[in-house]
């Protein structure tokens, strides 16, 4: 597994325009609201499954209706294919309104 280049790191924002890079440089976060706890804990366990089936694991901070995710790869010091694989999953799932 291999860092994203940099041109590869610019198309990752553009695809996924809830991200942003992190102070950094080496990940990207995005933050979440929904209408209340439950619906931010149904889906942080519907990313929880995936990532686990990937065995790369976002790092996140929830409360109540609120959910912060960072995406990194720390083995490669930044962005990976896997952080697109999960940010894909991710966007799938939440709807754009919830940024």
């Amino acid at each position: 597994m291999k860092k994203l280049s940099a041109p590869e790191q610019d198309r990752f924002f553009e695809d996924f325009p809830a991200f942003s890079p992190t102070d950094n440089k080496e990940g990207a976060k995005a933050s979440f609201k929904f209408d209340d706890f439950n619906e931010a804990f149904g889906v942080m366990t519907r990313i929880a499954i995936k990532a686990d089936q990937m065995d790369h694991h976002p790092e996140w901070f929830n409360v109540y209706n609120k959910l912060d995710i960072t995406l990194t790869t720390h083995d490669v010091g930044g962005l990976s294919e896997k952080d697109v694989e999960l940010a894909t999953f991710i966007t799938k799932i939440i709807p754009e309104n919830q940024g």
